[in-house]
């Protein structure tokens, strides 16, 4: 899971744009979406999205995805689910402190935000806190309700 994790940080740029035309996919298929109805649609949609990027990101479905914000280094990977930059025990090697065997993820965020295109602006952008109660649930639904201007 490490290794893919990694190649997703390497490959920022593709899958950042593959993401951009599926949800622009998503948001299209509002219609559809509503007609069945967002809280029907969650629990299979998150399973779907679990799978994808459990396998491409590790993914923790914290349910507010930053992934593009973050070149593609999922936050929720670091022990101390820090989402607004490293904690400042960053090895000289670029480790972490907590699990020295892997690579810290804001390490990988930085590397992954300069090979996508306003990558850089997007890691200096202030993150939330993570809304635990949004754990599990489908991030993919959020973003197309969120684009459409409604509740998330």
């Amino acid at each position: 899971m490490y290794a893919i994790r990694q190649w997703s940080v390497r490959h920022a740029r593709g899958l950042n744009a593959f993401y951009r035309a599926f949800e622009s996919l998503l948001v299209a298929l509002h219609p559809l979406w509503r007609l069945i109805g967002y809280e029907r649609l969650d629990r299979p949609v998150a399973a779907v999205e679990r799978t994808v990027k459990g396998l491409l990101f590790d993914c923790r479905m914290c349910g507010q995805c930053i992934l593009s914000s973050t070149g593609m280094s999922c936050p929720m990977n670091c022990p101390k689910n820090l989402r607004n930059g490293p904690c400042g025990g960053v090895r000289a090697n670029g480790n972490c402190e907590v699990r020295p065997e892997m690579r810290c993820v804001w390490v990988a965020a930085v590397a992954g935000s300069e090979r996508i295109p306003g990558g850089r602006e997007a890691l200096a952008a202030v993150q939330v806190a993570v809304d635990r109660r949004l754990q599990g649930r489908s991030s993919w639904l959020r973003v197309v309700r969120q684009r459409l201007g409604g509740a998330a």
